[in-house]
């Protein structure tokens, strides 16, 4: 077990990396040593994940109750957040409940926002199963669900006790989530560590074949590179954290008009950071090369780098328009200056986003 820690003082909490399932259950008692009952919530495409969690909870001394979500990104509602909250009400749970994420982004923030919201919070640990949400979503304390008007409208901060990164778990990951998870990688190496965007070019064969170290390595990297900036600005106060943003408002445009599960987030992502590199150089800040050489390394990972022609840029634009980041009705971006390094740019023309997404 390899464990990092990410620093907030009394919200502080550590994150456990291994490639097998022992150990889970002492962990998690280690991170909520008051916890005695757990609520575990997963959903159809990892119910069985949901088992061997509950076994290895069972095992050092939680008691354990389970319930079974539908996958997919229109689970992230009200209406499933409510059979949430009336299954915690039906457990009597007290502030100590321990709920437990086990899936991917969808269930963590789920499940992660009932746990913030429920008895004005409760201990939440997560258990990612997907690549994504093992470097992305998992970490930072980012909990929410959807609104029919845009992505995560509608949530809060809520660190977890504790996060179980089980990379065995990707070994029967589908491809297509798989690769999908290695866009918010990409990401990483763009906003903070161009080294580690050289390493993604160097190993993209080993890192497609799921190569146990190579996975190991970058999923540890990603988590400590999250982890430094979640440290420094933990609720977006300072503008430091806004860059893990980097593609998003594309992304999350591209999902909302586009219809949530169209895409998967990191195939939006994908082609967001790279319209997003494309609005930069229409800026002057990178030149043609700097956005040519994400598109190569994209495409070697089977990701789209351009949104889909079918999708209106009016609702688009419109759908940028009520992205968290917007500012006193002006659009903002994070944009590359050059690799490993990007800015928060306010006030950016609406006439230039239109032109990035009509080329």
């Amino acid at each position: 077990m390899e464990t990092l820690r990410v620093e907030l003082g009394t919200r502080s909490y550590r994150i456990a990396v291994v490639s097998h399932e022992l150990g889970l259950g002492e962990f998690a008692r280690i991170c909520a040593p008051r916890s005695t009952a757990t609520l575990i919530v997963a959903d159809e495409n990892t119910d069985a994940i949901a088992v061997k969690v509950e076994v290895a909870l069972k095992s050092s001394g939680f008691r354990t109750n389970t319930v079974i979500v539908q996958a997919g990104e229109g689970t992230k509602s009200l209406e499933w957040a409510g059979e949430l909250y009336d299954e915690l009400a039906e457990l009597k749970a007290d502030r100590q409940m321990l709920v437990v994420a086990v899936g991917g982004g969808v269930i963590g923030d789920l499940a992660g926002f009932a746990a913030a919201t429920y008895n004005r919070g409760l201990p939440l640990f997560m258990v990612p199963t997907t690549l994504l949400s093992m470097v992305d979503s998992s970490v930072g304390g980012k909990v929410g669900i959807n609104h029919p008007q845009g992505k995560n409208l509608i949530g809060s901060f809520h660190q977890p006790a504790g996060v179980f990164i089980n990379t065995a778990f990707l070994d029967s990951l589908p491809e297509r989530e798989y690769r999908s998870g290695l866009a918010e990688v990409v990401k990483y190496g763009v906003i903070l560590d161009a080294g580690l965007f050289a390493y993604l070019e160097t190993n993209a064969e080993a890192i497609l074949a799921r190569d146990p170290i190579t996975v190991r390595h970058i999923v540890l990297r990603s988590c400590r590179l999250k982890a430094d900036v979640v440290e420094k600005d933990e609720r977006e106060e300072t503008g430091l954290r806004a860059v893990l943003n980097y593609g998003h408002t594309f992304a999350h445009a591209y999902e909302a008009v586009g219809g949530y599960g169209a895409w998967l987030h990191g195939e939006a992502v994908a082609a967001g950071m790279v319209s997003a590199s494309k609005l930069a150089e229409a800026f002057g800040r990178v030149d043609a090369e700097f956005t040519e050489r994400q598109i190569a390394l994209l495409k070697r990972f089977q990701l789209p780098t351009a949104p889909l022609r079918v999708w209106p840029t009016d609702d688009l634009i419109a759908a940028m328009y009520r992205d968290k980041k917007t500012e006193a009705g002006k659009l903002r971006f994070i944009l590359p200056t050059r690799m490993g390094h990007v800015e928060l740019v306010d006030g950016v023309s609406e006439t230039l986003v239109r032109q990035v997404l009509s080329n």
